[in-house]
Order: C-alpha cells, then structure tokens, then sequence
C-alpha cells in the first residue's frame, strides 16, 4: 500500500541541494517519487516497502536535517497492557509518526513525529478515536514558524558577529589605498607585519566561526560528491584565506609581486553572505504568511455551556456535540450548527467576500470566522483537523509543496549547474596562468574566486516555490484554493474554459422569476398559489411557497387537495376554488388564458415555463419558476472573455433553456442536452481540439455531478459553497461560490506564471551575464577583474531580487470592472417589469 509523508528539510540553499536530496530518498528501495521544494523546506515522498527512519537517514546522509519533532500527551482511561497496545497501534498507523510508546503509569503517551505531515491535535484525536481521552493542552506553537525564527536568530548572531570583525578588518587593509594619512597613522601604531597578523586574526574567527555553516554544509556535499552552493562558499572564502596565509608565512614561495594578502576579502565574503542569507530569509518568512495568518485565526479558548454554567476551555478540547456559547466580536473557535440565536458572522477569511453573512438557528458557522452583532449558541460538528479552516490550511501547504513542471526544468539544469561553475574556475585559474600577463598567479586567483562567488543556483532554485508559495497564500485569501502548485501554471496556460450551467452560472436551485396578476393583488394571488402548495414536494411548489415567505404572507389553510401529476395541483381556500398549474390544466378546467398570451410567449422565449393560477375557474396570475442566474455570472463572462478566454456553456438542460441563460451571460457557444456521464467526453473532444492548436481546457463545475468532466479536464474548477472543500474532484475551488472566483484565478495564476518568468530570466541571465565578467573576459578589452568581495554581493543581491519579486504578488488585487448590460438582459430573482397587476381583458 503506497504512502505519503512530508518531511521537513532543513539546510537547503538552492536547487542543487534540492536535487541531492531528491537523489538521496529516491535511491532507497521502496520509494516511489520524491519530491522537495526548496521555498517551503519540505519534501514529499510516496513509498511502499520502506521504513520511515530509513527516509530520514536519507535526508541526514545527503548531510541536512530531516524536521522532527518529540511531544508528551497524557492518556487517561488506561487500565492495563492491551490499552497500552491499543493506543500505540492507534498513533502509529497516522502518517508521519517515526516512534510512539505508550506509559501504563505515568498515564502517558511519548510520540516521534513529522511535523511537516502529522499534528499534535491529529495524535490527540487518534487517542480519542481509539477510545481514551488525550490531556488537554494549550495548542503548541507553530513548530515551523518556531524553527524559522530560530534560525533567524541564528543569523543574525553570526552576521554581527562576523561584522564586527570585518569592518576593522577591511579599514586596516583598505582604508591606506584611499584616505591620505591613514597609512602614516598606521605605522606609528605598529609596523607593517604586525597589521599582517592583525588581519589574520580577524578573518579567522569570522571564516571559523561566522562560516562554520559554510564548512559543515560544503564539506558534507563534497563528501557525497554533490557540490552545492555552499560548496561554491567554502571554496572561495578558503581560497583567499589560504592564498593570504602561504602569502604571510612563506612569501619566499610567490612570485615576485604576487605574494599579496587577501583576508580582507575572506571576512566581506563570509560576512556578505551572511548578510544575503539573513535577509532572504527574512523575504523568504514572508511567502509563508499566508499559511501563519490561517493558523491565527484559530481560536485557542471555546465557551462551552454544560449543566454547570459555561467553562472556558481549549479549543482543542472540543469534541462533537459540545455546545458553545459565542459572544458580538468573538472568534467561532470550531464548526457547528446555529441552535439558538442569530447574528451576522464576519466570513471573508473563507470566501474572499467583505459581507457579514446573516445566521439563523439551522445555519452552518465555521470555525475561525468572527461573530459581528449578536450572541449566539451553536453545536459543534467539526473539530481539530476537521474544521474547514484547518482543511484549507492542509490544502494550501499541499499547493505550496507541490512543484510544476517549470520548476522540474530548472532543477535538471541546476543538478549540472554548481559543477560546471567548478569547472569554468578551474578553467579559468588555468588559462589565466597559463596566458594572463604579470602577475598571473595573482590574477588567476582573483578571477577564478569570483568566478566561484559571483555563480548563484539559489536564485534558480527559489525562483519557482517562492512565487508558487505566495501566489497560491494570496488566493487562499480571495477564496480561490490551489490543490496542487502545478495548478497555477496549467491555468496560466489555458485559452478555453467550458462552463456547467446549473450551480455555475445559476444559483442552482429553483425560485419565482417572474409574476404577472389579474383582476387582484399580486400578493394576494401568490399567497392562494403558495397556500395550495404548502405541503407539496415538488420543486415548483417549494420555489412558490419559499417566495410567499419572503414577502411575509400568511397562508391560509388549504383542504380538498388534489394533485394531478403532469397538470397541477388544485385545493380549497376558504369558500374559493384555487388550481395551479400548466396550460394543459387550465384548458382541463375551462379556464380562459388569453390575457396571458403575450406574458406567457415572452416567458417561453427566456426559456421559462408559464405557471397559470386560478381562483373560481378565472384566471389570476401567471408566475414562471426557474433556477435563476447569479448577479456576478454576466461580469464573470465578460471578464473571462477579455482576458482572451473562449467561453462555453455545457449543460445537461433543453436547448431552448439553454440558449436562454447564454443569451443573458453574453456566451455564443453552447452545448445543451448533455448527460453528466457524456460531459467528460465533451471536455476531452474540445481538448484534442484545442491541442492541435497547443492550447488547454478548464472547466468549471459543482464538484458532485460533475466530477468525472472536472476530473478530465486539464483544470478542473470546483464551485464550493464556503464549507464544500472536501470535494475531492477539481484541482481548485472556489470558495465563495461565485464564478467570478474563476476570473480572479486565472488572474492570478497569469500573474504567477509572469512572475516565475521573471525569475527564470533575472537568474539565468545573471549568471550568464556575470559569470563571463567574473571570468575577465573582459580584461584584454577594457581591464575589468571583479574583486571577490563585489562578487559575493552581487550573489547575494541575485537571491534577494528573486524572493522579493515573489513577493509582489501578495500585492496582487483582483479587476472588477462593471459588466455591460444589453437590451436581452433578463433581471435576476424577481422580474420586476412584470410583477404587476392588470385588469382582465
């Protein structure tokens, strides 16, 4: 049975690493892919018939962390041996546990875990499910964000550390070339040989101390015969200061004019380095925000009301059933059901949309949101890893871990990067000896360290992950959720998108459109229809009665109910007589329709069919019942179409219908009476077409009826409705329901897959541009030789360009630009042109 862990890394600095610990998993038996991104730190591994600590003995061998992390959790309920057994069965079949053993004493359970695949909650709940009860805890911190911090921590130490030394360092070889005097000053303080050793003993503690990263990290991808960019670090920080060391103990052993000191070099690489790292890595916590904003909308406290009164209590202690007490400006701590009470519930984290939401009892509210107006009581039904705020944190890390196939290119020319970059120093230390003018020792050495400092793969290896991270974090905040990565460049590439009509375009549900009285009130006519229908299951009936509810009518009691199926229903009201139904109906019953003739053409014509309502055997009223079409369908279109989309409309509905709803959305090409079974072939004939023009296919759809069309397309678009993430078909869903999510998503990914673009181009034209320059092939033309410690800088800068340009996506706002409206416009919901009231003819 094959299965999937993440794994988080630690130690990564670009794509050769990436590569190396790819290599590393996949070469154990057992596994099936592996797959790391550089941005996140993770690596996610399908396997079969392999051990989880052999994994990580992988990450560790290829010499980088693998994440792992060590809780303690009570378990109480324990009486003997086989509860001890039962417990650790139970922790050990979750993804991502290494070790679980279980305390029969101390009541206690001592877990190993992947923090990258499993949670504390996600154990505490398998406690639960095994029949025992976990401790409650107060939530732990977010691990991640904790190790990030630590390591930032960390830089920063050894950059201050490392610049304390370097600055003097750098005045006292430096400062004498450019300020008059200093020199002088200098050797009245101490002669010349001393300052030698000076320098020798600031560089050493910044490259031995501030660069044991650089030694640990280069020396263990040397061993494994994987150089990486620290390899490129250590070579060219050891090369100045070895060079400088021979060059102060042995100058006998230079030629003439060679026999220079470069310390000064050794501590600004070291310390710009540094300084490169410290700062990407704060840009790089950045891409990440996205994912620690969900996680703090998650309550730590829930109120929950017992026989007792209400305790406070955490949130993570919450099981289904409990019921909580909610309080105006309180976060909802977990899922649940309204019971008593009502209020507006603030729910733009889950659908993108500024608008409170109205709750009544029955309502569904969502762990997270923020209760605005009143208070409240509701029973909780979704808990820990459950909620929809925790399935939609899972869903974008799954996003961010995921690599498209843009990513897989850069990472083969990256694999081959770092060697040849290797083989360029050595063939230019070489040619330079070999070629260069006097003294060429000296000069071989320069340009080839910059050659080795100036080369960057991290700028490859972010490129992708970092825009992929903070594209798919910023959708998460629209409402519009990424199952995997790759889904933003597919959709970047797409030029048509086929669009199901029923829940897409329509609300999905049938309502009154259109009303039209005669002879009375059209309220009084809708309250005789919707009484006769009252306790009808017909869809029709529902939409009737619904509408008189709406407008706050009260129906009367109906008897002598007599539904005819195919014609209609028919009761009495009072001392009247009331029939609803079609034309075949009313001609059953002699009731003249002539006054609605023209009503009832223009009904048909929008694809409507004409509900006659009779009082007394006279015609009444004349109502249309259809599932209308959302207010945004029409922008939608219209967005969609400019951005250079080819629009369709696919639907299991008549074509007349069909042609209808099209006509109102502005969509000119139409696939009607299509079965849900069929609708996948539909999709895979308009792919093979547009292949042969190199272009893709979206759909968009409910993600139930229309799954296996979803599936085959090369996006599928599932139309959620703000607690519907669990569909498994669709490889994005929108939150908020709205088609509208679908123009802002292709927006989005258009602006991701620009940005990753961007990337590529600033990274290789980089090292293609600077690489030559480090080189000196420039030097006979013009005498350019870049000095190592520009070089260091410059690679550097290179990464930070990169993660900061990602980050300009968090910018990123979606065009609402006003749809136009046509004389064929139909009005959504109620019609107000025809709800009015004529005499009978």
């Amino acid at each position: 049975m094959t299965k999937e862990v993440r794994i988080g890394v630690g130690g990564m600095t670009c794509a050769s690493c990436v590569a190396r610990v790819e290599r590393a998993i996949a070469r154990k038996p057992g596994v099936e892919s592996a797959s790391v991104n550089l941005a996140a730190e993770t690596a996610v591994v399908r396997y079969d018939e392999v051990e989880l600590p052999e994994l990580l003995e992988a990450v560790r061998g290829a010499g980088y962390d693998a994440v792992v992390e060590q809780v303690n959790i009570g378990v109480s309920g324990m009486t003997c041996a086989s509860c001890v057994a039962r417990v650790e069965r139970a922790i050990k079949a979750l993804p991502g546990v290494i070790t679980a053993t279980v305390n029969l004493t101390t009541e206690s359970a001592a877990v190993e875990y992947l923090p990258a695949t499993v949670s504390r909650e996600r154990i505490a709940q398998a406690i639960r499910a095994a029949g025992y009860e976990p401790a409650a805890a107060d939530a732990a911190p977010d691990a991640e964000h904790a190790r990030h911090e630590r390591e930032l921590r960390a830089l920063r130490r050894d950059l201050i550390f490392a610049a304390a030394l370097t600055v003097p360092l750098l005045l006292i070889s430096m400062a004498p070339m450019f300020l008059p005097g200093v020199r002088a000053l200098l050797l009245k303080l101490a002669p010349l040989p001393a300052w030698d050793w000076i320098e020798l003993a600031l560089a050493t503690p910044v490259l031995l101390w501030s660069g044991r990263r650089f030694i640990t990290r280069g020396w263990a991808e040397l061993r494994h015969l994987s150089p990486g960019m620290d390899t490129l670090v250590l070579m060219g920080s050891w090369s100045a200061y070895l060079y400088s060391l021979a060059a102060l103990t042995m100058p006998q052993a230079f030629p003439e004019g060679t026999a220079h000191l470069y310390f000064e070099a050794t501590g600004v690489i070291i310390t710009l380095i540094l300084l490169g790292r410290y700062l990407e890595a704060v840009a790089k916590g950045r891409t990440s925000q996205a994912i620690r904003r969900l996680v703090g909308l998650q309550p730590k406290t829930a109120r929950v009301v017992s026989a007792d009164g209400e305790t406070e209590m955490p949130a993570d202690a919450v099981v289904p059933g409990d019921l909580i007490a909610v309080r105006p400006g309180e976060r909802i701590p977990v899922d649940g059901t309204l019971t008593e009470g009502r209020s507006h519930v603030d729910e733009s984290m889950i659908s993108g949309e500024p608008e409170p939401v109205s709750k009544h009892p029955g309502d569904e509210v969502i762990g997270g949101t923020v209760n605005q107006t009143g208070a409240f009581r509701y029973q909780a039904t979704r808990v820990g890893s459950e909620t929809v705020l925790a399935q939609i944190i899972r869903l974008v890390e799954d996003a961010q871990a995921g690599k498209p196939p843009i990513q897989r290119v850069a990472d083969r020319i990256a694999a081959v990067f770092v060697p040849l970059v290797i083989l360029a120093a050595a063939i230019t230390f070489i040619t330079w000896l070999w070629l260069g003018p006097q003294p060429a020792l000296e000069l071989a050495f320069v340009a080839a360290v910059s050659v080795l400092l100036i080369a960057c793969p991290c700028a490859m290896g972010l490129a992708t992950p970092t825009a992929i991270m903070v594209g798919t974090g910023r959708g998460a905040a629209l409402g519009i959720l990424f199952r995997r990565g790759a889904a933003l460049e597919t959709l970047a590439r797409v030029d048509r998108i086929v669009l199901d009509k029923t829940g897409t375009l329509t609300v999905g549900r049938p309502a009154l459109t259109d009303l039209q009285s005669y002879g009375v009130a059209e309220d009084e006519a809708l309250a005789l229809a919707a009484a006769v229908e009252r306790d009808s299951e017909h869809p029709i009936g529902t939409a009737i009665v619904a509408a008189a509810r709406e407008r706050g009518l009260a129906l009367a009691e109906a008897t002598d109910v007599d539904a005819v199926p195919g014609y209609g229903i028919r009761a009495r009201i009072g001392e009247r007589q009331v029939a609803v139904g079609a034309h075949r109906f009313m001609e059953q019953r002699s009731v003249s329709v002539t006054a609605a003739a023209e009503t009832a053409n223009h009904l048909a014509k929008d694809g409507k069919t004409p509900i006659y309502v009779a009082a007394d055997d006279a015609l009444i009223a004349v109502l249309a019942v259809a599932d209308p079409i959302k207010p945004s369908s029409r922008e939608a279109v219209a967005r969609l179409q400019a951005m250079g989309l080819e629009v369709a409309m696919l639907t299991g509905d008549g074509w007349r219908t069909a042609e209808a709803v099209a006509r109102q959305v502005g969509i000119e090409s139409v696939v009607a009476e299509v079965l849900p079974a069929d609708k996948a072939a539909e999709v895979k004939r308009l792919q093979e077409k547009q292949g042969a023009e190199g272009g893709k296919v979206a759909f968009v759809g409910d993600g139930i009826n229309d799954a296996p069309a979803l599936a085959q397309a090369d996006v599928g678009i599932a139309i959620g409705t703000g607690t519907d993430i669990a569909v498994e078909a669709g490889e994005l869903i929108l939150m908020n329901g709205e088609l509208t999510g679908a123009a802002d998503a292709v927006a989005l990914a258009r602006r991701t897959l620009r940005t990753i673009r961007l990337n590529f181009f600033w990274a290789y034209a980089y090292n293609v541009a600077l690489i030559p320059l480090a080189a000196g092939a420039f030097y006979p033309l013009n005498g350019w030789l870049l000095n190592p410690m520009i070089a260091a800088g410059a690679m550097s800068i290179s990464s930070l360009f990169v993660v900061t340009n990602s980050l300009r996506l968090r910018r990123f706002r979606p065009s609402r630009p006003a749809a136009k409206t046509t004389p064929s416009d139909q009005p959504q919901g109620w019609n107000n042109s025809s709800m009015q009231t004529q005499a009978p003819s």
